[in-house]
């Protein structure tokens, strides 16, 4: 009689074992929430196999405790998981073990040699004088643990391929609406007193760098090049609200000083301190041959006489834009075009390219592709032939712009 109804129960908890794990596994298929997966999970633990505790510490972009039943919410935030967790690589029983009080067996659960889950079990009801429930179950437990951990992190990993793919899409949008506030080739001016030609190449699919012309008049024309502290959305969005003060600032009457201190105001209170632009401005007159430059703590444009050779490095005259609530002084500077010449402006994704030898390369390819008669745009093409820019150099590590002109003469 005592085997036959050995035999019975061992027969009812089989069968209760695999109606849990049809019941888990169909739960899972549902693709039913996290909460009650392990609602689930605790019900089969504790009501029918007489867990008393169970606390689960998993692994999202940081260790927490997704499942408390039982243990105390001061015990749970004394868990140190990196120094107590960590060091454990397979089922430990931990009876007595300082540290762990209350708890009996703790269970890791990994994924490809990676630890995903800490599962504690704690407070077992004895059977009279015979073996645990858990060391009796201890499989069975292992195994629906690790079911449902992998099934977490699953749902987990889902959520987050979502989440990148709609960020994909919202940086794809934001890469083109960026790319619609740099003048496209051919409405930059190509004939009379000034031939501009212009390149950008976002390191990530939305950058920080800037450049643009505008017609300010029938006889003047600006352009200017920026560059953002940092990278990311952040820089792109400031950059962006750069781009439409300055459109609405930039004139033909403007002082360029005056310019220069009302978009630092704007940056101050957009960027609340977190970040600067670096910024050159230049204005041409075609009458006069006037050309006229603040350098904000850009790098400095290359200006090149093509008749005299003279070569010029337009310094900077004051300090990058929002650096300062106020920006202490600003020096504007004149030149006066006599000869057919070439201003070459760039962001710092070209000049501190590693050369050969591991140095920036600075002005140095500037200066080698632009000493000559033909025109700048024939002159950029080259150098960013020689460099492989954008497709075939590696040492690529953030955006490169670009905006370059023929000056002439009265």
């Amino acid at each position: 009689m005592e085997d036959s109804s050995a035999s019975k129960e061992r027969l009812k908890i089989s069968k209760f074992k695999l109606n849990a794990l049809l019941d888990i596994t169909l739960s899972i298929n549902a693709n039913l929430p996290v909460s009650e997966l392990l609602a689930k999970y605790e019900s089969i633990l504790r009501n029918n196999l007489g867990i008393g505790k169970i606390m689960i510490f998993k692994y999202e972009e940081k260790w927490e405790c997704i499942l408390n039943a039982g243990f105390t919410e001061e015990y749970e935030k004394s868990i140190d998981v990196e120094k107590q967790l960590l060091p454990i690589s397979e089922t430990a029983i931990v009876t007595n073990t300082p540290g762990f009080e209350g708890v009996d067996i703790i269970i890791p659960v990994f994924n490809n040699l990676v630890p995903l889950a800490y599962v504690f079990i704690g407070d077992i009801e004895e059977e009279g004088e015979g073996m645990s429930p858990v060391l009796k179950h201890l499989n069975f437990i292992q195994t629906i643990s690790s079911i449902i951990i992998v099934a977490i992190e699953n749902i987990r990993l889902f959520k987050e391929s979502l989440r990148q793919a709609a960020l994909k899409k919202e940086l794809e949008l934001a890469s083109k609406m960026q790319m619609m506030l740099i003048p496209q080739e051919g409405k930059l001016p190509s004939k009379g007193k000034i031939k501009v030609c212009g390149f950008y190449f976002p390191h990530y699919e939305v950058g920080g760098d800037y450049y643009d012309c505008v017609s300010l008049s029938e006889n003047q024309t600006g352009l200017c090049i920026a560059d953002v502290s940092g990278k990311g959305i952040s820089a792109a969005i400031l950059m962006s609200n750069f781009q439409a003060s300055l459109r609405a600032l930039f004139t033909s009457q403007v002082d360029l000083t005056e310019l220069i201190k009302k978009l630092n105001g704007i940056v101050v209170e957009n960027a609340a301190g977190e970040k600067f632009i670096t910024f050159f401005v230049a204005r041409f007159n075609h009458d006069t041959g006037i050309l006229e430059y603040i350098n904000a703590a850009h790098n400095p444009p290359v200006f090149y006489d093509t008749v005299t050779g003279e070569i010029r490095h337009l310094e900077a005259c004051c300090v990058g834009i929002g650096m300062l609530d106020e920006i202490p002084s600003v020096t504007r500077r004149e030149i006066k075009i006599i000869n057919h010449s070439k201003i070459v402006c760039y962001t710092d994704g070209l000049s501190e390219l590693k050369d050969d030898k591991g140095k920036d390369i600075g002005t140095s390819m500037i200066i080698k592709h632009i000493t000559n008669a033909r025109t700048v745009k024939e002159n950029i093409q080259e150098m960013l032939k020689e460099l492989g820019i954008p497709e075939n150099n590696p040492g690529l590590f953030d955006d490169v712009s670009i905006i370059a002109a023929d000056l002439f003469c009265s």
